[in-house]
């Protein structure tokens, strides 16, 4: 190529930068840079191949590229480390996304975690040509160029990837666009305007609504079936000029270039460690970054860029399954953008009968039983041989290609909308289908189009059809999206899961389902007849408990602690859910491994409370069966319960001990040491904050009713284990709350510990409903009550009696504003104690409606007067001849006891009767006190 290529293309834009600024000035700059960028490309003794991301004019240009020149080493601008994951491509089907995952960071913060990083290939793009054909070519080397993985995120100021916004005309997403998760997305061939204005001047005088589908109006049609010559130079005119025309962001700015700087860096390094000519290689990279200006530029520029160290990080590399939606929904591109693309492509190699590059063996394609009719290949040249002149002057004067209006296409499109429109509710029939036909040529007309694209299409369809209401789950413009090509959702095959997801597979083959097949399957395990079916169980269980809702979800069936079910029904989803269980093999190489980090990591977080370590604790226990895990959590439980120092987990606290206590107690022999130490500590530590939380407004009544039920339920096991009641006396003694719910509670607690009667007890609440000044706080006392039932369950009698008492006593101009309060006390305050409280009322009132009138509330019933006993002599003892017949039991405890007086032969009255006849009044007195309710 010599110096004068461009000379006719400068003068002619000097003339116009001249014409409209009025004199050279800065419109001159930078038209004549754009062709200096390009000059500059084409020179470079290293072929440089412009490409934009799932462009399939990059695609079809690159086949057709490398069937010509035959490359012995192909660059490509993706993630260096990513490189072993390409030959796993032939046993996934198209698109699939390359990803690397990090769960642990360190160098970055603690934030950011978990990393990942995702380059979607579908096989409409420039980059699946190159692997492919560098991958089934024998003596071909691909080297990957671009920053590692743990590089985008040095180079990151914050956790996030400016990708190009989001179409505000786009559906809302749907489960298959969230394939990528929130990963940050590497593009290969960013290829967008940065510069607000002029996407806008674009979209505007292009009269169209999205960038999608200006670049496939006015690039990807014309490039379609341009020669290679002019395809590189048009793409390196449209990268320099976005790249001079971007805003001067100076973090995005600095990320290009060092990347740019990165890429050349690694090629020079391989082309002098190999010896390879530049001739021979080729070099895939964004039509942005063809048009670098950096000094590092070249094989010959200069080598001053520093590569710096990777961090600590580890790394974890695979293939997740991807989408047309999902690609859309990551870099910000319209809706059907990609799948619109597909089809071009399709149609692209019908036309150009292009043959293009497929791995071998690569799952869902479909490969021709003839071979298509192919231009025969070029033998290949040296690059400084081919001579290639200006072609940018003649395509830039060329006018547009009208290409005919193929009504046989158009009309079967507008047939297919209208039946995929009946299908999904819409009322549509024969003459939507002609206006939707003549609506899109009316729309091409007015767009100075003499053919209607897939958008004119799609607009017309939704003008003709959808109206103003969307009768089923699906508008219009997804239904012209599907029918154009839909939403293909690839899928990773199994030899290329990792270890784990493989494993999951193995053990879940008893079921015989096609677990790798999207969509829902239903599981029956019988493990009464299919005993082995016990550890497809056991995997499930996992499984639920690790990956998303709806991956694997129990319809019959549950496991909690001392039960299994003999059947389960199950509904798996774990084709659909392939990102997650792959993810999942990052972290492990069993699901026992990652299930016993995740427990490990969620209890000695820095914000696990003791409520989160219990959970952790049974949740080894009921999924792992793991004691030894077990106990280590037991022991972590007991060293955070001494730790805190308000009751906000209380509830849940006493809800988990319960359980595990109930659990070891019918499985175990005896009890683990860590939960008699935690049952001691526990009672220490909460007698201690009962007085502070008596009077604390932070903590609720729940909690302190809870802290209660811990100290009443554990008291036994307590004391057995060495600790004193009199903590628990003192710190009720010390408690005074002014709060009427706490004040309540505080009550029921005397009352269980013996200091203060029920009949006590029933005078207070009647001086309560006896002062018209503490009549509007008695529900709020009642909700005490109420929550008093979960440390005293005994009082769920006198609950009843309060309650109805107030309903007696008070007048309806008091009661009836008063039971709306009454109501959301009780709701909000102790909804899972009120069926304990309903139990009681069913107990105590009588069942049929007739009996209400004659009936007598226990509490105001006389007490019937006890049956007193003949206590005279008369009476005899009865006991004295049985003792007298057997008298070992009596000889033992008079041992023990000390006493050595000889057995009577007759024997006389008993003192003891003698005793209670002369004094009858103690007797009477204990017959009253049992007698009473």
């Amino acid at each position: 190529m010599n110096e004068g290529t461009f000379t006719a293309l400068r003068s002619q834009l000097q003339e116009a930068a001249t014409a409209f600024a009025d004199g050279p000035d800065a419109l001159e700059g930078i038209l004549l840079g754009i062709v200096d960028d390009v000059d500059r490309a084409v020179r470079e003794p290293l072929e440089i191949f412009p490409v934009c991301h799932h462009s399939p004019a990059s695609a079809l240009a690159m086949a057709r590229r490398l069937r010509e020149k035959q490359p012995k080493v192909v660059y490509l601008e993706l993630c260096e480390d990513m490189a072993p994951l390409l030959t796993e491509l032939r046993n996934c089907r198209l698109p699939v996304a390359v990803q690397a995952f990090a769960t642990e960071v360190d160098g970055f913060p603690a934030e950011w975690a978990p990393l990942s990083v995702v380059a979607p290939i579908t096989e409409a793009s420039a980059e699946y040509q190159a692997i492919a054909y560098a991958l089934d070519t024998p003596g071909v080397e691909l080297v990957l160029v671009d920053r590692s993985s743990d590089h985008v995120f040095q180079w990151q100021e914050t956790k996030d990837e400016s990708a190009g916004p989001a179409d505000p005309d786009a559906p809302p997403a749907e489960e298959e666009a969230a394939l990528h998760g929130d990963a940050v997305g590497v593009e290969i061939g960013d290829l967008r305007p940065r510069f607000a204005e002029l996407e806008e001047h674009l979209l505007r005088h292009g009269r169209v609504r999205h960038w999608s589908e200006w670049w496939h109006q006015y690039v990807e049609l014309p490039l379609g079936d341009s020669d290679h010559d002019t395809y590189r130079q048009v793409m390196l005119l449209i990268g320099s000029l976005f790249r001079r025309l971007a805003p001067g962001d100076p973090h995005r700015v600095r990320v290009d270039e060092d990347r740019e700087r990165y890429m050349w860096t690694r090629m020079r390094r391989h082309l002098a460690a190999t010896g390879t000519d530049p001739a021979d290689a080729l070099y895939v990279c964004g039509a942005f970054h063809a048009a670098s200006r950096v000094e590092e530029f070249g094989v010959h520029g200069a080598d001053t860029f520093e590569i710096s160290p990777p961090s600590a990080t580890k790394w974890q590399h695979g293939l997740i399954p991807s989408s047309h939606a999902a690609i859309e929904a990551q870099f910000g591109l319209a809706a059907g953008s990609v799948s619109i693309a597909a089809t071009q492509w399709t149609k692209n190699l019908k036309r150009t009968r292009v043959k293009p590059y497929r791995l071998a063996g690569q799952a869902g394609t479909k490969t021709p039983k003839k071979a298509a009719k192919t231009a025969p290949a070029s033998v290949p040249v040296r690059a400084e041989e081919a001579a290639a002149s200006d072609r940018l002057t003649g395509f830039l004067r060329r006018p547009p290609v009208l290409d005919r209006l193929d009504e046989a296409e158009l009309l079967g499109w507008s047939v297919e909308i209208v039946r995929a429109a009946r299908r999904n509710g819409y009322l549509a029939s024969t003459a939507d289908a002609i206006a939707v036909f003549e609506t899109s040529i009316l729309l091409a007309g007015m767009r100075d189009r003499a053919k209607p694209t897939p958008y004119d299409f799609q607009d017309a369809a939704v003008t003709c059809i959808e109206k103003d209401t969307v009768p089923g789950r699906r508008d219009v413009r997804r239904l012209v999206e599907i029918m154009l090509g839909g939403d293909r959702i690839g899928q990773v095959g199994y030899d290329a899961l990792p270890p784990l997801a493989r494993d999951v597979h193995d053990r879940l083959a008893p079921l015989n389902l096609k677990l790798q097949q999207r969509g829902v399957q239903r599981a029956l395990l019988d493990m009464a007849s299919r005993p082995e079916l016990e550890q497809c169980s056991d995997v499930l269980w996992m499984l639920r408990y690790l990956m998303p809702h709806g991956a694997a979800r129990p319809i019959m069936g549950e496991r909690r602690l001392g039960e299994r079910s003999i059947q389960e029904s199950w509904d798996l989803a774990l084709g659909t859910h392939q990102r997650a269980l792959i993810e999942l093999g990052y972290e492990g190489v069993s699901i026992e491994q990652v299930l016993e980090q995740r427990l490990r990591r969620t209890a000695y977080g820095p914000q696990a409370t003791t409520a989160t370590v219990l959970q952790a604790v049974e949740d080894a226990t009921l999924y792992l069966g793991s004691r030894r895990l077990a106990e280590e959590l037991g022991r972590h439980a007991l060293e955070v319960l001494a730790t805190e120092r308000s009751v906000d987990g209380a509830p849940e606290v006493l809800r988990r001990v319960r359980g595990l206590l109930a659990y070891y107690r019918t499985s175990e022999p005896s009890l683990p040491a860590w939960i008699e130490s935690f049952v001691k500590t526990g009672y220490a530590h909460y007698c201690t904050l009962l007085p502070t939380a008596f009077t604390d407004d932070d903590a609720s009544v729940r909690q302190v009713a809870a802290m209660l039920g811990f100290l009443f339920s554990m008291e036994s096991l307590a004391l057995s284990l060495g600790c004193d009641r009199n903590q628990l006396e003192l710190a009720v003694a010390q408690s005074h709350p002014e709060d009427p719910a706490k004040t309540a509670l505080l009550w029921a607690a005397k009352t269980q510990l013996g200091h203060l009667s029920r009949a006590d007890l029933r005078a207070r609440c009647d001086e309560l409903l006896g002062n018209p000044l503490v009549v509007p706080a008695y529900p709020r006392y009642l909700s005490g009550f109420l929550h008093a039932l979960e440390p005293v369950p005994g009082l769920a009698a006198f609950v009843v009696e309060a309650v109805s008492n107030a309903f007696a006593r008070l007048p309806d101009p008091v009661l009836l504003p008063w039971l709306p309060t009454l109501i959301t006390s009780l709701r909000s305050g102790g909804a899972d104690l009120a069926p304990l409280l309903i139990r009681e009322a069913g107990r105590v009132f009588p069942g049929r409606l007739a009996d209400l009138d004659t009936w007598v509330p226990p509490w105001r019933a006389a007490p019937a007067p006890a049956a007193r006993p003949a206590l005279g002599r008369s009476a005899g003892p009865r006991g004295l001849p049985l003792l007298a017949a057997h008298p070992a039991t009596c000889d033992a405890v008079a041992n023990l006891l000390g006493c050595d007086d000889p057995w009577q032969t007759t024997a006389p009255a008993p003192s003891g009767a003698a005793l209670l006849t002369r004094h009858p009044r103690t007797a009477e007195a204990l017959g009253a006190l049992l007698a009473t309710p």
